[in-house]
């Protein structure tokens, strides 16, 4: 978390502060936001590897007091603008596309404005599988199930408890019982309650149509944001199927219990 604040050059607000982030994720805030950020991502990683970085911005609700470009080469781009309440949007762009350009807004009173946002640097492969817009609801392959279980951030056997719809910010929540765990990130299963069952949440788009059903599957995907997001979910049937097919022939390209 990177929390500069204008406050500290507020007699000069043409200034430019500079801010240098080596993590691969994390946070800026700007309070009292005047003059201008300039946030350089330098991630512990070969300079070689850049032109296969993604960088995501994800801003938060609140935030205001300023628009964000992003700028190469003294040419900007505009990212996000003050006051633009898209509830949860993302905003992505190659590493290699230009830096974050942050320009405070004239404001009566700075007191009151704190620009920030959460950012994720990812493989450009692993952005897209989050941000496909060809088909972002189509079932997946065998192959690709089975590619899953091997890359994905969480691997999960369970049911689907209910979904709730989320109009506003175009998503379903996916609440999940956990029969078996292979593989998390992040904690974002856990025992829940005296029973000691395995409970979650998986976000995926609301046009998917998701709806609550009887029967196993086996929940793949990826953590953004803090957020665990849908990726490929075939009946657990079905996967015990294509999983075996695959180890009869040698193909599975990784081994997990499929039981």
């Amino acid at each position: 978390l990177s929390s500069p604040s204008g406050l500290t050059h507020e007699s000069h607000k043409k200034d430019v502060e500079q801010v240098y982030l080596r993590c691969s994720e994390g946070s800026i805030e700007w309070m009292y936001p005047t003059g201008a950020l300039i946030v350089n991502l330098r991630p512990n990683t070969s300079p070689a590897s850049y032109k296969h970085l993604t960088v995501c911005i994800k801003p938060f609700k609140d935030s205001a007091g300023a628009n964000i470009y992003l700028e190469k080469t003294g040419e900007l781009k505009l990212l996000v603008r003050d006051g633009d309440r898209s509830p949860s949007k993302v905003y992505c762009f190659g590493y290699d596309q230009g830096g974050l350009f942050i320009e405070a807004t004239p404001q009566q009173d700075i007191s009151r404005k704190i620009t920030g946002f959460q950012y994720e640097l990812m493989n450009k492969g692993i952005a897209s599988d989050l941000h496909t817009v060809s088909a972002p609801c189509r079932p997946c392959s065998d192959t690709e199930v089975l590619l899953a279980v091997c890359t994905s951030d969480f691997v999960i056997r369970g049911s689907i408890q209910d979904v709730t719809n989320e109009a506003e910010e175009q998503e379903s929540i996916i609440h999940v019982g956990v029969n078996k765990l292979y593989r998390q990130k992040s904690k974002v299963f856990q025992l829940t309650g005296e029973s000691g069952n395995w409970r979650g949440q998986i976000k995926t788009l609301l046009k998917c149509g998701v709806k609550p059903g009887d029967g196993d599957f086996l929940f793949t995907g990826r953590m953004h944001f803090g957020e665990a997001r849908l990726g490929c979910a075939p009946r657990f049937k079905d996967f015990q199927r294509m999983y075996k097919e695959a180890k009869d022939k040698g193909l599975n390209p990784c081994e997990i219990g499929p039981d």
